[in-house]
């Protein structure tokens, strides 16, 4: 079994829109940490310099949003209300584990200039692999995204879904998407450029409204899609962090091959 990284890291050296704040305490600041929290939450007297080396543990405190680095969308990140089942969009941490253990399937799509990716682009990449993705493959996109991470051309290059790519996708039963890039949808600038001259409320975030009728989730900020065997003949294990009441978990995206 081979197991290749999809993830990218969180890491407070790189640039986002919302900047990751990453506090070190040292396992020196953490002995001082541990005997001051002893003594206020359980009236134990235990000094820094008792411990071995006068060290403790190291502890890392981070201020960061779940969409940062790898992560998977919830429906109710999508909206307040969902058009199937009780009304209710479900957290992330209400998601079928199931649906994060499948089959992959990876689309190139490098060749996608900033912008949207159609239905009839999606078709094209189908028929050049000779397959269509299997009810609950976890269908990965690699638009080439990953080359500006890092940097603010990161959040305003790259190519997302129109809705009927999305809808394509579901009525296939897909249930997860992912992408390498920032967003599953088109960038921000895209999009109202498109509704500015059209005034179609349609070209509005498609992928993400979507999901206000139709259940699905999605893998956004993956990496490392070039290093995939094949379109196929692997699994991807996604599955995210159990935040209660959350619309997104950060997630450890893996490849599993069999060899």
């Amino acid at each position: 079994m081979r197991l290749i990284d999809l993830s990218s890291p969180v890491d407070a050296t790189l640039w986002e829109p919302d900047p990751v704040e990453h506090e070190v305490l040292t396992p020196r600041e953490g002995a001082v940490h541990m005997s001051e929290e002893m003594r206020t939450h359980f009236g134990i007297e235990v000094g820094p310099d008792e411990l071995p080396d006068g060290e403790f543990l190291s502890l890392d405190r981070l201020t960061l949003t779940t969409h940062t680095g790898t992560h998977v969308d919830a429906p109710s990140h999508y909206g307040s209300r969902a058009g199937y089942g009780d009304g209710v969009p479900r957290h992330i941490d209400r998601m079928p584990l199931d649906w994060f253990l499948r089959p992959g399937l990876v689309l190139d799509l490098t060749d996608a200039p900033t912008g949207v990716i159609g239905a009839d682009r999606l078709e094209r990449e189908f028929a050049r692999i000779g397959r269509r993705p299997a009810p609950l493959d976890i269908v990965l996109l690699h638009t080439g995204a990953q080359r500006h991470q890092g940097t603010p051309k990161y959040f305003t290059e790259f190519a997302g879904l129109d809705g009927p790519a999305v809808h394509l996708l579901l009525d296939l039963g897909v249930r997860v998407i992912g992408t390498d890039a920032f967003s599953l949808d088109a960038p921000f600038g895209d999009i109202i450029a498109r509704y500015r001259a059209t005034g179609d409320r349609s070209v509005l975030w498609p992928a993400h409204v979507i999901g206000r009728d139709r259940e699905y989730c999605q893998i956004e900020r993956l990496a490392n899609l070039e290093a995939l065997p094949g379109p196929d003949g692997f699994r991807v294990s996604c599955f995210p962090v159990k935040v209660a009441g959350a619309g997104a978990g950060w997630a450890r995206a893996v490849a599993i091959v069999d060899e």
